[in-house]
């Protein structure tokens, strides 16, 4: 399955595509979109217009984009906000569904601490998808939100529940602890 991670931000989407099989992830694709200059509404159109283009490219399955979080500026949060309602427009015009992960959260699944760097988030993305270089940072962020979904998302967190579920129990079983 392909799954499109998407970073939104008004001046620069990142976006990243990966690919699910079995346990193994492979990378295909990351970029940014840049919206550039000019009135709000013409940005948020080459957003829009922009991740569509993606999207026909790569042919995802699925989206996971990153929550808004709320910083000391409203007017900047506000922005991003509409910067992210262009991009699940994208996804939705599309068909296809989408998912929603809090910083926090693809943090924590992609460097197992919640508030990793930037630059720890490039890395392990890096060594993640035996990328030969880091990726640029939105990209970055936008391949990790891809792989948090990927491991949570789609059923991932139901499997890894069953997981934790059969060890328990053949732990039980055999009268031993779980790990």
């Amino acid at each position: 399955m392909r799954i499109l991670g998407i970073d939104p931000g008004l001046r620069a989407t990142g976006f990243g595509v990966v690919e699910r099989s079995a346990d193994r992830l492979r990378y295909l694709s990351s970029g940014v979109v840049k919206s550039g200059a000019g009135a709000l509404a013409q940005r948020l159109a080459v957003l829009l217009e922009g991740l569509a283009e993606v999207i026909r490219a790569n042919r995802p399955a699925e989206v996971a984009i990153e929550k808004v979080f709320v910083n000391a500026n409203a007017e900047s949060t506000l922005a991003l906000g509409q910067a992210r309602g262009a991009a699940i427009c994208a996804a939705v015009l599309a068909g296809l569904p989408v998912a929603e992960y809090t910083a926090l959260q693809v943090k924590r699944a992609v460097v197992g601490n919640g508030h990793a760097t930037k630059a720890q988030v490039q890395h392990m993305v890096r060594r993640l998808l035996a990328l030969a270089g880091d990726p640029s940072p939105d990209a970055a962020d936008a391949l990790a939100c891809a792989i948090c979904h990927a491991h949570t998302g789609a059923g991932g967190l139901d499997r890894l529940r069953g997981r934790r579920r059969r060890l328990r129990w053949s732990g039980a079983r055999r009268g031993a602890r779980a790990r």
